[in-house]
């Protein structure tokens, strides 16, 4: 059983990250390739390291990842908002929803993480 399938942030980025290869690939159609290859490789990249957070050696470790997870979001929203202003681009502003509701949870993580960390000293 996959331990991974009840952990609502997982679950979000993986959905994320399938969204924007399909996003990416109405990029890759009308040959926007250098943005898309950019969303590719941040977009998916947030959920790859959730996931491996959870295996995480200890807590600053676990941390550690979210925070690179943290980072390859704000990444992507950029490149989303670049979209979303040209004509010629498909529309982001749903995508761009989803990962603002990945960006909160992910900063109410971290957050968390830190109290119990400074708890326990």
């Amino acid at each position: 059983m996959n331990k991974n399938k009840d952990n609502l942030i997982v679950q979000l980025t993986l959905q994320f990250a399938k969204n924007i290869v399909v996003y990416c690939g109405e990029l890759d159609k009308i040959k926007k390739y250098t943005i898309s290859k950019q969303l590719i490789r941040s977009g998916t990249s947030i959920g790859a390291n959730i996931w491996e957070a959870q295996n995480a050696e200890s807590k600053n470790d676990f941390i550690h990842k979210l925070k690179i997870s943290l980072k390859e979001a704000e990444e992507t929203e950029y490149w989303l908002l670049v979209c979303k202003d040209l004509e010629e681009f498909p529309n982001s502003e749903k995508i761009i929803e989803e990962l603002q509701s990945i960006l909160r949870i992910l900063n109410k993580i971290i957050a968390s993480s830190k109290k119990t960390i400074l708890i326990k000293q």
